[in-house]
């Protein structure tokens, strides 16, 4: 391990910039000025081993970095490193560190070398899942089970345990071997199939519960890949949660007042019809939206279907457009070459460039008329998804006004039960057994209204505001769809016109170096 006997390096601006420097231009580093145009954030490796650095710091602009090496230092926490989300590879080893920790945000990390510190225990490591490589020889680590907090990492292929007192347990290479299937390299050893073969009748039942574990794992992750990819279906047709119960149960959230309604008889059947009622609005809204997704992508596939067969007609028409000229300018070159008299030979050149010329304007007309097809294309494209849009938002629109009807209606028998019931309060004619707290809201009428009057509004305001959700989200779709399409193809006509140029051009160099030349 580095002895650090030299002063501590503070890993400031200034010594990252010099040891960068040092590392992009090693023989002229030492005459390349301090503020050289240099950024940190392009740098994809840093060399940082024996610079006796005590802590890791400043490396928060380094967020393009791969490679990172800190080996043979002094340092003791594991820290800093939250902002370098690229680095695929980082040595640590010959440092003085106690623990594992900071790495949890480089999810992309493959090789991680801890060797010759002081760690006795692996943590902190769940989120490592693209690991090959862990390195965490002459460290500390005493029990084998703590070493399966790796078996995890599926992608693992080398493990070096070497110089750990784990190591000295009888058979562990068998343990590791039956635990770690995925597990190629042992100690920059080879796990021979004379060690699988003990780790598999040794450890037949663990092999076979883990068999099992991995099953149910597949299982699981299936489940939640359907869970998920049907959650984005829904979300896309912005009906998300609209199969159920979950939009009349929000209205209700953040309202005591209700929970304590329902405990009267007459409330509770109430808000049971109102649920049933509104559910089932709900689930025909839910299924409309997703008719309605579907329906959209039908279109948006049928366009650009179009523009592809567009697109792939110009791209023939151009094509033979070139293959043409081509033709007719290699003739032309080789009339140029055999000509001797120069103002013979200007005159031909002159032709050639009138020539490109006509080729330039035949293929801005081309493409001229691709931009003018493609501009009507997304028009009628626009017009089309505006009015699924619009239709859809317009039936949106007549179902929340039910929903509003609804609880209109479900509002003005709440204030005829309540009403009711403090009548009979008063007068002590409850016919059934309230809970004390209950009979004790329904004494004060004034709270018991505003109560009343308070969750009808915050029912009408959730109901809109889900309404604003759906409806807004179809409209903040079509226009990102409609500005993406226009925003890329502008692009790409750009793109042909320069390409258009910079042809032309270099054809008319080429005829001006062979006029220098025959000078």
């Amino acid at each position: 391990m580095y002895s650090g006997e030299a002063t501590p390096t503070t890993m400031d601006e200034e010594f990252l910039m010099e040891t960068a420097l040092e590392q992009l231009y090693p023989k002229q580093a030492w005459c390349l000025p301090k503020l050289k145009e240099i950024h940190f954030s392009e740098i994809l490796k840093l060399r940082l081993e024996y610079k006796n650095i005590q802590k890791i710091d400043n490396l928060w602009d380094f967020k393009s970095l791969e490679k990172l090496d800190l080996n043979n230092n002094c340092i003791e926490k594991i820290q800093g490193l939250d902002h370098l989300i690229n680095l695929t590879w980082i040595n640590l080893s010959f440092n003085r560190i106690e623990k594992i920790e900071g790495l949890a945000a480089l999810q992309k990390l493959e090789v991680l070398d801890l060797s010759n510190n002081r760690i006795s225990v692996i943590e902190n490591v769940d989120t490592l899942e693209n690991i090959t490589h862990f390195f965490i020889a002459n460290n500390l680590i005493e029990e084998l089970d703590n070493v399966l907090q790796l078996k995890k990492f599926k992608k693992l292929f080398t493990l070096n345990l070497y110089g750990n007192p784990v190591t000295k347990e009888d058979d562990y290479k068998v343990f590791i071997a039956a635990h770690m299937p995925n597990l190629t390299y042992l100690n920059y050893r080879v796990l021979d199939s004379a060690v699988r073969n003990e780790a598999s009748i040794k450890y037949q039942h663990v092999l076979e519960k883990m068999q099992q574990q991995e099953l149910q794992r597949q299982k699981h992750e299936e489940a939640q890949r359907r869970q998920e990819a049907e959650l984005k279906l829904h979300k896309d047709a912005f009906v998300e949660s609209l199969n159920g119960s979950y939009l009349f149960n929000s209205l209700f959230q953040d309202d005591p007042e209700a929970e304590t309604f329902r405990l009267i008889p007459e409330f509770l059947d109430l808000a049971l019809t109102f649920e049933n009622q509104m559910v089932e609005l709900c689930v025909q809204l839910f299924e409309m939206g997703l008719t309605e997704l579907q329906r959209r992508q039908t279109e948006v596939n049928s366009f650009c279907s179009d523009l592809d067969m567009v697109a792939a007609d110009y791209q023939q028409k151009a094509t033979q457009m070139l293959e043409r000229f081509d033709e007719q300018h290699k003739e032309s070159k080789a009339e140029l070459q055999q000509i001797s008299d120069l103002d013979e030979l200007d005159v031909k050149i002159n032709q050639c460039n009138d020539e490109i010329n006509q080729l330039c304007k035949s293929l801005m007309t081309l493409e001229f008329q691709l931009v003018s097809q493609i501009e009507d294309s997304i028009l009628k494209f626009d017009q089309n998804i505006s009015d699924m849009v619009g239709n859809f938002s317009e039936t949106v629109a007549s179902i929340f006004v039910q929903f509003r009807d609804m609880e209109d209606s479900y509002h003005q028998k709440v204030k005829q039960i309540a009403v009711a019931t403090l009548e009979k309060v008063a007068e002590g004619n409850l016919d059934e057994d309230l809970p004390d707290h209950v009979a004790v809201l329904f004494t004060e009428k004034d709270a018991v209204m505003d109560a009343v009057a308070t969750s009808h509004d915050n029912h009408l305001l959730k109901i809109s505001e889900r309404e604003t959700r759906l409806v807004g989200g179809l409209s903040g779709w079509k226009v990102t769809l409609i500005k993406g399409i226009q925003d890329k193809e502008l692009k790409q006509n750009r793109t042909r016109i320069s390409d258009i140029q910079r042809y032309t051009e270099h054809l008319k160099e080429q005829l001006e170096e062979l006029l220098l030349q025959s000078q």
